[in-house]
């Protein structure tokens, strides 16, 4: 009998076959140009690994967010990135829980076959940062047949590689609302259409190779049943999708954790200094033994989240911890790799000064350590709402 673990084991063994066809060279010549790694999603998409949790009856595998997890975390472990696709995992729950019959035929199938490409998300802006509920971005309805949006996205990621965007926008006016939370729309916006008739992008070089943009809406006119769910709920839309972002981005981080260790542990074993492995030193055993500690211990509190996650449990506090607890403990394991191997941890040759730039992402976004620190105080001890 095949269980859930055999899967598992079968997709880490299978992806990581898939990663070992786009080594360091690869990864390197696309960070070097900050080009965008469509082999690599290409050859995803192929597989079907980005279509795991479609159900199967549009095209996907139907899979858990377990094995969306081990995929993810198995190409970061790889040396490989999913930077370039991740956000379509984490995207189309949204798509999945409140779109329409007619919405998730129209759509699934083709992201499923790689025909369409859903990876970009407009919800931050420049003004709001992560404070969404204070997003400017409109969406005006036009009679029966289309809305107008207006305003502008920033660090909204692969939008010049993505055919579709999921765009959070206002469509009543905040001091026309009761509750803050009240009154921002989820819209699917076919970006093909969109581009050059009211929608530009402006990339952004950034210290990472995310493909990040600027999004500028002027005018955009989107047909109505752009929109998905009921118009005024879409905050809480975006909020039922993000326990599964951060479990999947916790572990990529897991994923980027333990390559640094391994790494790390290997150069210590290999490299000889006054005649023996510099291995053999304490002051460079014990940090790599640490990393290594608190990656298992934050391996367990992302299990825990997915777990409540597919058993259809309230997990915000874990999916949260999870995402800060992995994304602290790749950089402690990133700055221990880096230490260990010295002056050539910044050659890149050995892709940790690549590695070490991209694990340093989590820690910020999608969202911030200290934002997560907060939930914790005020939604899980009690804590009066800080400011």
């Amino acid at each position: 009998m095949t269980t859930d673990g055999d899967v598992i084991a079968e997709i880490r063994r299978a992806v990581a076959a898939l990663c070992a066809d786009f080594p360091g060279e690869y990864w390197r010549e696309k960070d070097r140009e900050r080009a965008y790694p469509t082999e690599f999603v290409q050859a995803l998409t192929e597989s079907g690994y980005l279509a795991v949790l479609i159900p199967e009856e549009y095209g996907g595998s139907g899979l858990s967010i377990s094995a969306a997890a081990a995929i993810l975390e198995t190409i970061h472990r790889s040396g490989c990135s999913g930077g370039a696709c991740h956000a379509q995992m984490y995207i189309m729950g949204t798509l999945l829980r409140h779109g329409s019959e007619e919405q998730k035929r129209k759509f699934l199938p083709k992201i499923a076959s790689g025909e369409l490409r859903l990876q970009a998300f407009g919800v931050t802006e420049p003004t709001s940062g992560t404070d969404t509920l204070s997003l400017s971005t409109t969406a005006v309805k036009q009679g029966n047949l289309s809305y107008l949006v207006n305003g502008q996205k920033v660090w909204t990621s692969r939008a010049e590689h993505s055919d579709l965007m999921l765009l959070l926008a206002r469509t009543t006016p905040k001091e026309e609302v009761k509750k803050r939370t009240e009154g921002l729309s989820v819209f699917i916006v076919d970006m093909r259409e969109a581009k050059g008739n009211g929608l530009e992008i402006r990339p952004i070089r950034a210290m990472v190779n995310h493909s990040t943009t600027e999004v500028f809406f002027d005018n955009l006119e989107i047909p109505a049943d752009s929109l998905i769910g009921e118009e005024g709920k879409g905050f809480r839309y975006i909020l039922d999708g993000m326990n599964a972002e951060r479990i999947l981005i916790s572990h990529e981080s897991l994923g980027d954790a333990r390559w640094f260790i391994k790494k790390a542990t290997n150069y210590a074993s290999e490299r000889k200094v006054f005649g023996r492995p510099i291995g053999q030193n304490q002051g460079i055993q014990f940090p790599i033994a640490k990393a290594y500690a608190e990656t298992e211990a934050a391996a367990l509190m992302a299990e825990k989240a997915a777990q409540l996650f597919e058993a259809g449990e309230p997990c915000g506090a874990e999916s949260n911890m999870a995402k800060m607890l992995a994304a602290e403990a790749a950089w402690a394991a990133a700055d221990t790799c880096m230490q260990t191997h010295g002056g050539f941890g910044f050659a890149e040759e050995y892709d940790v000064e690549r590695k070490f730039r991209e694990a340093r992402l989590f820690r910020t976004a999608p969202i911030s350590t200290n934002m997560i620190l907060a939930y914790i105080a005020e939604h899980v001890l009690g804590m009066p709402r800080s400011y």
